[in-house]
C-alpha cells in the first residue's frame, strides 16, 4: 500500500476552511482514481509538546506510488490540486510514500 499525507496548517479562518473542505474538497478528493481509503483527523492535532499548528491531517490511501502519481496525473487529481489554495490559506505539507506492515 501506499499513502498521501496532507498536513494542512492553521487557515485564516477554520469555520471556512472547515466549510469548504466537507462540502467541496472531500467530494472532490473521493472521485481519485485508485483511491482505495480516505481519513482525516477528528479535533485538534497536537504534538508531544502541545498545540501542532496543524489544523487537519488527511490521509489518502492507494496500492502504490503509481497508483498516487497516476492518481493526481488524471483530470480529478488536477482538479483536487487545483482546489487546495482555494482553501488552505495556511499551506499545506504533502507527504507521499509507501507503508508496510511491522
Amino acid at each position: 500500500m501506499a499513502e498521501i499525507v496532507v498536513l494542512y496548517k492553521t487557515p485564516k479562518d477554520a469555520a471556512a476552511f472547515d466549510k469548504y473542505y466537507a462540502e467541496t474538497h472531500i467530494p472532490l478528493a473521493k472521485k481519485l482514481p485508485g483511491l482505495k481509503k480516505y481519513a482525516v483527523s477528528k479535533g485538534p492535532v497536537a504534538s508531544p509538546a502541545g498545540p501542532s499548528g496543524i489544523h487537519l491531517v488527511a490521509i489518502l490511501t492507494f496500492d502504490s506510488v503509481a497508483d498516487i502519481q497516476k492518481a493526481f496525473g488524471s483530470e480529478e487529481g488536477k482538479a483536487t490540486g487545483a482546489d487546495v489554495p482555494k482553501f488552505a490559506s495556511g499551506g499545506a505539507d504533502l507527504l507521499i510514500f509507501d507503508t508496510k506492515e511491522v
